[in-house]
């Protein structure tokens, strides 16, 4: 049996939540949030805090959803969260 039903296409990108590692002795309360998308990158800026949710609403405003998480520990310290990636997608018009 033969459908012809409407494909959905989507376009990928890619939100890092990375720990900066800049300012001091706090180093790794500080993020960078940085947005990957096949036009390019763009730098969202640096939190004080971890704090991805201000981001995954920038990015849901743009029709864009998250399908996967993918979170990063350092190796000796697994209590400490090194970096947050999320895979995000949105319908091609």
């Amino acid at each position: 049996m033969r459908h012809n039903a409407f494909m959905t296409r989507w376009e990928y990108a890619r939100l890092e939540y990375r720990s900066a590692g800049t300012l001091g002795t706090d180093r790794f309360m500080d993020w960078d949030a940085i947005f990957y998308t096949g036009s390019g990158v763009q730098r969202w800026g640096t939190d004080e805090r971890y704090d991805d949710l201000i981001h995954l609403n920038r990015a849901g405003a743009d029709g864009w959803e998250a399908y996967h998480r993918n979170a990063v520990f350092h190796a000796n310290e697994p209590h400490r969260l090194f970096a947050v990636t999320y895979s995000l997608r949105r319908p091609l018009p």
